[in-house]
């Protein structure tokens, strides 16, 4: 539970950032998207957003940022200050050496604006998972052991680096590159908390367990050299437009593709609907579960929005926020970050 004994937190004070799929809407292209994205990441850092992080997923035709560390290259390089990163990378998809030379490489190019969120899910299905894999071996519960390897590529020990045979980072070696570690349970709160670490969870698609984990994070925490307290950003879907209704129309799209996911469908991100309409779409069942599913979701008018995060805020005590926005239509997208942009200042 939040530390009721420190001072509240005002929406003003936490740092706001984004949370980007590169989504491939219907009748476009990866290209689209990509170069939507460094618009997007353009406009918030000129509207004082923090962070601009992408999300690994994989065999997905809706999402465009499956080469995570290639995209957050595209967008450092066409930005100026604000921070850049993964939330995150699938950390058992990859050799930790290779994520440790991937991301000293984007810390050489753009020194102190990366940030490395590691995640122990596939961010894909099996079969994807598989042929990343090169089979099922990994399946996440040696995630300790990989973030050990992958930090000590970061930082090894003085004999390590004069020890024969010994492979090392380069780039990477003696970078500071902040870690972050992502969840949407448990185990990445214990493990954050055990080694120091700052941690973000995904909230915007697994809610449930959202106040337990910030609670065993917060309870557990060590200080460490990289952190020392406990620091937490909570992620949400946010979705902004002049009216509530307006906003609910944009959040079709998010919906639609919620349900193609309970469903076991994927596809690219579909054109909004009438509110009304979506009752031909799902069924009563559906609708439950999606919007338990959303239940950290803050859609509508600034004042609506305004209000509904600073409940959330209040009952997480998050550090920071990082928002995902699926709009079909860009400059509604783009809107919808300048409206939350200005509601919180």
């Amino acid at each position: 539970m939040p530390d009721t004994t420190s001072t509240p937190k005002r929406l003003a004070d936490v740092p706001l950032s984004v949370l980007d799929l590169a989504p491939i809407v219907s009748g476009s292209t990866a290209s689209d998207a990509l170069r939507h994205s460094l618009d997007l990441a353009r406009h918030a850092e000129e509207w004082g957003y923090k962070r601009y992080w992408l999300a690994e997923h994989h065999n997905m035709p809706g999402i465009a940022s499956s080469a995570t560390s290639v995209v957050i290259g595209h967008i450092a390089a066409g930005t100026n200050s604000i921070r850049v990163g993964s939330g995150g990378i699938m950390l058992p998809n990859h050799a930790p050496l290779v994520i440790a030379e991937q991301f000293g490489t984007l810390e050489s190019l753009f020194p102190g604006r990366i940030d490395l969120g590691l995640g122990r899910a596939p961010g894909s299905d099996q079969p994807a998972a598989r042929a990343l894999r090169r089979g099922l071996t990994s399946d996440g519960q040696n995630f300790p052991e990989q973030v050990a390897e992958l930090r000590e590529y970061f930082h090894p020990s003085p004999d390590a680096i004069h020890t024969p045979g010994n492979v090392r980072a380069i780039p990477g070696e003696g970078l500071d590159i902040p870690i972050w570690l992502l969840g949407s349970s448990g185990f990445s709160a214990q493990l954050a908390a055990q080694l120091g670490l700052p941690f973000a969870f995904a909230s915007h698609f697994a809610p449930d367990y959202l106040l337990p984990a910030l609670d065993l994070y917060r309870s557990n925490f060590r200080p460490s050299d990289a952190l020392e307290k406990p620091h937490v950003m909570v992620g949400m879907n946010a979705i902004v437009a002049d009216t509530d209704y307006e906003a609910q129309r944009l959040a079709t799209s998010l919906y639609q593709t919620f349900l193609n996911i309970i469903r076991g469908r994927t596809g690219k991100l579909l054109p909004p609907v009438d509110v009304e309409a979506m009752d031909g779409l799902w069924t009563a069942q559906e609708q439950f579960h999606l919007r338990h599913m959303l239940q950290y979701a803050v859609i509508g008018s600034p004042d609506t929005v305004r209000a509904r995060m600073a409940s959330i805020l209040e009952e997480t005590q998050a550090d920071e926020l990082i928002v995902a926005a699926q709009i079909y239509d860009h400059e509604a997208r783009l809107k919808s970050y300048r409206l939350l942009s200005e509601l919180v200042k």
